[in-house]
């Protein structure tokens, strides 16, 4: 064998080794998080409404949530998510804005009330949210960051 067909064995060797590297997985292929689910909700003067609430269209799954608020009422107020080890607010919502709660929410029932500073003359029903079951991953959702 002359010395050319000698080293070009021995590249043709390394590409070989090279390419059997290239098909063993060298990580686990994680399940993504499930989409965000998102829900709208409304405030009223004499109530909050959440749309879907569990027992409409849909059924509301544990996972990523983002919750768009619409403050029809006559006065600003704060939105409240609360529940199990929860609580998260929002700044205060001028009447005709809207502001946004995004979470991870477990199994289990939840409130969404509004607040305000200013004394309620009678106070504003809250909307329930019940969480059931867990969604799936999004691993075989297309076109997701």
């Amino acid at each position: 064998m002359t010395r050319r067909g000698g080293i070009a064995l021995l590249a043709g060797a390394a590409v070989a080794v090279a390419a059997a590297g290239c098909g063993e997985d060298d990580f686990e292929n994680e399940p993504r998080p499930a989409v965000t689910d998102e829900l709208t909700a409304v405030i009223q003067d004499d109530k909050v409404t959440v749309s879907p609430d569990g027992r409409g269209r849909r059924k509301v799954r544990a996972g990523p949530i983002l919750i768009t608020i619409s403050n029809q009422a006559d006065q600003a107020h704060t939105v409240i998510l609360e529940g199990d080890e929860v609580r998260e607010e929002t700044q205060e919502v001028n009447p005709l804005d809207t502001a946004t709660l995004q979470k991870t929410l477990n199994e289990g029932t939840y409130e969404v009330r509004a607040g305000s500073e200013e004394a309620q003359r009678r106070e504003i029903a809250p909307a329930i949210l019940v969480i059931e079951g867990k969604r799936k991953s999004s691993n075989d959702e297309l076109l997701l960051p």
